[in-house]
């Protein structure tokens, strides 16, 4: 099976940076696609952005197109997510997740996701 580990949310003020990380144990990432999903208090969770798992191919929400990056770095079993440019209703717990599959935007595509890490952006 595969573990997810996210870490690098906090408290920024709008305008501000962050990057947030998404560790991956028990198997190798390469083969995965990997996608960041978001679930603020009281919405829906939301599709933020994928990247592909042979090219590296990236996929964005509306809402994000333009200020955040997802990558990955296979040799350190990783997936980011750079995040520039943060208003405050970016303020949510994000999630990554794998999927064995080709992936996409829907949640149910994706088999293994991480505990969250909380993104919090004063106004």
């Amino acid at each position: 099976q595969v573990q997810l580990a996210e870490s690098g949310g906090g408290l920024v003020q709008a305008g501000g940076s962050l990057r947030l990380s998404c560790a991956a144990s028990g198997r190798n990432l390469n083969g995965y696609a990997a996608a960041w999903f978001r679930q603020a208090p009281g919405k829906e969770r939301e599709f933020v952005a994928y990247i592909s798992r042979t090219y590296g191919l990236t996929s964005y929400a509306d809402s994000v197109k333009g200020r955040f990056t997802i990558s990955r770095d296979n040799a350190k079993n990783t997936v980011y997510l750079q995040m520039n440019s943060l208003k405050p209703e970016d303020t949510a717990v994000y999630n990554c997740a794998l999927a064995a599959g080709p992936g996409g935007r829907r949640r149910s595509e994706y088999d293994y996701w991480g505990q969250g890490t909380q993104v919090t952006v004063s106004s």
